[in-house]
């Protein structure tokens, strides 16, 4: 990993993994014009997977440090920087400190700020294709692949006790990591203590569809784990089998896109709804350039950005 140069404009950080890939890089400079940011730019941090804590550190002080870097997005090391870097912010709010993980970074009054987003940009994006009291009126069962932060995001989001009886009749949740199964099942129990939540590790693809293959109709599949974004693959083999009537939600937008090819695949004879992650992608990053810029992304300002990102994609 390699520090920036110190900025000589208002600039905005990517920190991840393959970020010369992303759209954001395309869009921003559009995003930009439209939202009266025209001299700001976007920059991208490349980490690898796991780093060592100390990178989190140094990217998190430069950011602190230099006048003109005023914030950044963080996405697959939401959780590892958290670890790393947390003492270095004099605010995170209380999502960052429940989840244990941020995805916004940004500065207000000479102090650093650490925000996770993700419940907020998980919920608006989910709202676009879930239907209304889908769980009182269908009964099935959540699925998530993956245990990282998008999983605790998505978790919170649809598991609020705010939402009553209108939430999943069972949550399965599965991951490579026992940790990461163990937090995610912290986390569920404190945001709502009734959920009946089953947490499994598995190791082969084959575990995850034996588990899928035990979903209600109606259910809420999704992969949350990276596989056929930054690393090749599906959380899925070839044979897997998906719930019939279901929502299946892959949260790439980019790369392989193995497990969305998979759901297509069985869309007619599962009658079967897909979303792929480029709406999550949007209101993702008009979460925090919102924050970073302190400007407001919403109502025909938001439509605006989503039309300019539709025409660009």
């Amino acid at each position: 990993m390699k520090l920036p140069e110190k900025a000589t404009q208002p600039t905005m950080y990517f920190i991840g993994v393959t970020t010369k890939k992303s759209s954001i890089m395309k869009l921003f400079p559009f995003w930009a014009e439209a939202l009266g940011l025209e001299k700001a730019v976007l920059k991208g941090i490349d980490i690898d997977i796991h780093a060592d804590p100390q990178a989190y550190r140094d990217v998190v002080q430069f950011i602190k440090d230099d006048e003109l870097s005023l914030g950044a997005l963080v996405t697959t090391h939401k959780i590892d920087l958290y670890h790393a870097a947390k003492d270095l912010f004099d605010y995170l709010d209380p999502y960052a400190t429940m989840f244990g993980e941020l995805s916004s970074i940004s500065k207000k009054n000479g102090k650093l700020e650490g925000y996770a987003k993700d419940p907020i940009s998980s919920g608006l994006a989910m709202e676009v294709f879930i239907p209304e009291n889908y769980w009182n009126n269908h009964g099935g069962d959540l699925f998530i692949m993956g245990a990282g932060g998008s999983a605790i995001a998505i978790s919170s989001y649809l598991l609020d006790r705010s939402k009553g009886q209108n939430t999943p009749s069972r949550v399965v949740i599965t991951d490579l990591n026992q940790e990461r199964l163990e937090e995610i099942e912290r986390i569920i129990r404190e945001i709502n203590p009734d959920v009946n939540g089953e947490y499994h590790l598995t190791q082969e693809p084959s575990q995850n569809d034996a588990l899928l293959a035990q979903l209600k109709p109606y259910s809420f599949v999704i992969n949350a784990t990276g596989l056929g974004k930054d690393r090749p693959g599906s959380p899925l083999t070839e044979e897997c089998i998906f719930p019939e009537e279901s929502l299946v939600w892959e949260l790439n937008y980019r790369g392989e896109l193995d497990f969305f090819h998979q759901a297509l695949r069985q869309k007619e004879s599962r009658n079967l709804y897909i979303e792929d992650g480029w709406i999550y992608f949007i209101h993702g990053w008009t979460q925090v350039v919102a924050e970073v810029f302190h400007i407001d992304i919403t109502g025909s300002v938001f439509y605006r950005i989503e039309q300019i990102s539709n025409e660009t994609r």
